[in-house]
């Protein structure tokens, strides 16, 4: 088994235990309290008191961003944010940051995508999966039925003939019902997602399909807005049960795209015991 690397800040009386999770070569700050990680986000980064939606305007049609030597068009529909609950027609934030964090993560050797099996979740417009399968990756961009159309245009827009060994492909998947075989056999290398954790009805769906999709390999990055601290933190304190957490820090975020009101996490599933999937400093293999 793997160890766990400890950092010394005990002049608070806590003790910051840092860790490698899963396939990302990099130390994080693991969670073991939902609660306390809550309180010290919002004390620490202050969301509300920042401008939210400041890469994205929800009002245009069309979003452009340089990712990975291209020029991602993505196309929005601000016209269905009057539908109640349909929130993927737009660009937030969190999908931005995100993007941007797998590409400076591939470019620092942090995160190795070529060739690998990825699985998104809540797609959207689809920037994050597209920007996946540029680096590389073989990815499946899932999302509910009536959020697919857009999704594959953006899809065939940009994630089609412009990069090398990736693949990008579209996929029905409502949270909480049985995951297509086809998605988990063999289980994805990577599971990414983006403002996810939005409402607390959706949290147990949500959770139980990332158990299913979570393979003894899986690596799961999500990154949220930081917008409801109790939605968070029923989230946090539900995946803890079942997942190994660890917080990104900003300083491996890509240095053009940091948000205080977004955070980022990487998971991995617990297997037979509470360290599973923990990586120390001297290891850069795959725990469990």
């Amino acid at each position: 088994m793997a160890g766990i690397a400890t950092g010394g800040n005990e002049g608070d009386g806590a003790t910051e235990i840092s860790v490698r999770i899963g396939s990302y070569l990099a130390d994080v700050q693991l969670l073991d309290d939902a609660a306390g990680s809550i309180f010290l986000l919002w004390a620490i980064r202050q969301p509300t008191l920042v401008k939210p939606n400041f890469f994205v305007s929800q009002s245009s049609t069309d979003l452009r961003l340089d990712a990975c030597g291209h020029q991602i068009t993505i196309s929005q529909t601000p016209s269905s944010m009057s539908v109640p609950g349909v929130t993927g027609a737009v660009m937030w934030d969190s999908g931005i940051v995100l993007a941007k964090f797998l590409e400076s993560a591939v470019d620092s050797g942090r995160l190795v995508l070529q060739g690998n099996r990825v699985v998104e979740l809540g797609s959207g417009c689809g920037l994050v999966g597209c920007v996946a399968a540029l680096l590389g990756a073989r990815v499946v961009l899932t999302d509910l039925p009536d959020r697919l159309k857009l999704l594959k245009k953006n899809v065939e827009a940009n994630a089609t003939g412009q990069h090398e060994h990736g693949s990008a492909q579209v996929c029905e998947l409502t949270w909480g019902e049985d995951v297509d075989p086809d998605l988990t056999n063999p289980p994805p290398d990577f599971v990414v997602g983006s403002d996810v954790v939005y409402s607390e009805s959706a949290v147990v769906d949500l959770i139980s399909t990332l158990k299913q999709l979570s393979g003894r390999f899986t690596t799961i990055f999500l990154a949220g807005e930081l917008r409801n601290a109790a939605v968070l933190e029923y989230f946090l304190e539900m995946a803890m049960e079942e997942f190994v957490i660890g917080t990104v820090d900003q300083t491996q975020w890509h240095p053009d795209y940091i948000s205080h009101r977004v955070a980022i996490f990487v998971m991995v599933k617990k297997l037979h015991h509470p360290e599973a999937g923990l990586l120390d400093k001297r290891t850069h293999g795959i725990g469990g």
